[in-house]
């Protein structure tokens, strides 16, 4: 059985940096062969402190096994249009530029996915995505980015997501890591595919 943890206001700053660390560990355990950067220490840190200021306008999910063990996590953010987002400090792109003109309601960010290496729950990845992309989906002028691993995107991609390119790749936890755009409408039909998957209760933002 896998439970699931919401986002609550009084989510301690042990279970941020837990996350964080969980998040660039399975970063290079899945895309390095567990080699770590000599970095790795200093990007626990920089994803913790990041992972802290956003946390009054986030969501993050994270789901554990029998055990108490985490095996995945994902967190959607609300932008006040204040704090840089990550996709405006990694690539230096204004997301107002993205939207090509089209009305926009809100603008959501979707990060540190990371799905502990190993895990058997085939389901685990679409749960995660339905969690992330419920509040994108509560309005037909939403847009959430997202800086995502190459070869995540391809299998994105192929589930249905359509997810638009908006910048060049770099390297980032070990990956090549592309910045893109998903709009409501390229996002709502995963969406209701596999929303029964995560019962309403479960997830903040879900309709029943």
């Amino acid at each position: 059985m896998i439970t699931k943890i919401n986002h609550l206001p009084t989510i301690s700053q042990n279970e941020i940096f837990h996350m964080s660390k969980f998040v660039v560990t399975e970063n290079f355990n899945h895309h390095a062969n567990e080699v770590y950067s000599s970095s790795y220490q200093n990007d626990i840190e920089s994803v913790y402190q990041e992972e802290m200021e956003f946390l009054k306008n986030s969501k993050i999910f994270i789901f554990k096994n029998d055990l108490d063990e985490l095996i995945g996590t994902i967190r959607v953010l609300k932008w006040d249009f204040i704090k840089p987002l990550p996709i405006q400090k990694m690539f230096d792109i204004d997301p107002f530029m993205c939207t090509e003109g089209n009305s926009i309601n809100e603008i959501w960010h979707i990060g540190r996915f990371a799905i502990k290496k190993g895990t058997r729950d085939i389901n685990l990845l679409k749960k995660l995505l339905v969690c992330a992309i419920a509040p994108v989906c509560a309005n037909k002028d939403n847009i959430a980015f997202a800086e995502i691993d190459a070869k995540l995107l391809r299998v994105l991609q192929l589930m249905g997501i359509r997810a638009k390119v908006v910048g060049k790749s770099i390297e980032y936890l070990g990956s090549e890591t592309i910045p893109v755009s998903m709009s409501y409408h390229g996002l709502i039909d995963f969406y209701n595919e596999n929303k029964n998957l995560v019962a309403p209760s479960e997830a903040f933002g879900l309709s029943a």
